[in-house]
């Protein structure tokens, strides 16, 4: 995918250090969807571990699920506060950084547009990139963990990302090239789409009030949903692509299907504990948004998924 140079008013940062106690909840995004892998190399044992890390450290598992968070009305685009000089720091440290960079500051202008056109305000989200070898940093949604993947949090409105998290996908799940990473942060972006359009918290509150599986179905929805944004992204930058993206980012989405994850880690698939999607319904939400352009045929609240 052919991207220009990132803006130099992101807001881009490296992630303090993670230490003490957080609250609140994240967005869940593709972080949860590694869990069988954290599974297949621990196993049920390493599972429990992170869930009890995350608790302790004062992550509520079912927010990282849910995406759930305040709902703060949209107001405008604010510049970063990290500076020119500040965000060539963060983003030149490595070309993984700085593809992220730009990944990101397209997914920025794209939303903003779209949101300009809608008559909507829009409000520009973080990224906040995990310290080299750092195993943890603060979020305003707690003590984040690198090892669960990338995660958007809707209490400080930032995504969070080890870019080692790539080498992961690419080695392990196959899914290898540029359009494949932009997808990941394509996705994390979705998710503060639907914090500022209030569904997030829609969600959230549902699920306070729903049981294990039925909250459960409604985190998938809310992930599929995120799926279709990142194809809605790719859709208006069309002309960026270039031959095999689609297919890319489609490797990509099947990879990480909750059913696929679960066959690899267990050797079985448990429908009712799925929290992002299979990888058919990954790739048709993602291939819909691309298809269509239309940020409103993205609604997987109504009907079938």
């Amino acid at each position: 995918m052919r991207l220009d140079d990132y803006d130099n008013d992101i807001d881009v940062g490296e992630a303090q250090s993670g230490g003490g106690f957080g609250g609140g909840g994240g967005g869940g995004g593709l972080l949860f969807g590694l869990l069988p892998l954290i599974g297949s190399r621990f196993g049920c044992g390493g599972i429990i571990v992170v869930l009890i890390i995350l608790a302790v450290l004062g992550m509520n598992p079912l927010g990282l699920l849910t995406g759930g968070g305040s709902n703060t009305a949209p107001v405008t685009r604010s510049a970063g506060s990290s500076g020119e000089q500040n965000a060539r720091q963060v983003c030149e440290v490595s070309p993984e950084r700085r593809e992220t960079c730009q990944a990101f500051s397209n997914a920025d202008n794209t939303w903003e547009k779209i949101f300009a056109q809608s008559g909507q305000r829009f409000e520009a989200p973080g990224l906040r990139f995990f310290k080299p070898d750092a195993g943890s940093a603060q979020s305003g949604c707690g003590v984040a963990q690198s090892a669960v993947g990338p995660f958007y949090c809707p209490t400080d409105r930032k995504i969070y990302l080890d870019t080692k998290f790539f080498d992961e996908l690419a080695n392990r799940f196959g899914a290898k090239g540029d359009f494949a990473r932009n997808y990941v942060v394509a996705h994390e972006f979705g998710h503060h789409i639907q914090t500022l359009l209030g569904t997030s918290e829609q969600v959230h509150r549902a699920q306070q009030a729903a049981g294990q599986a039925e909250g459960n179905a409604l985190s998938v929805r809310l992930e599929l949903q995120a799926d279709c944004y990142a194809g809605v992204w790719a859709a208006k930058n069309r002309d960026r692509l270039e031959p095999g993206d689609v297919e890319e980012g489609m490797t990509a989405a099947r990879a990480i299907g909750d059913d696929t994850l679960q066959r690899e880690a267990t050797g079985r698939v448990v429908p009712d504990s799925f929290t992002h999607g299979t990888s058919e319904q990954r790739m048709r939400w993602l291939r819909r948004g691309m298809e269509t352009g239309d940020p409103a045929q993205c609604d997987t609240f109504s009907g079938a998924i």
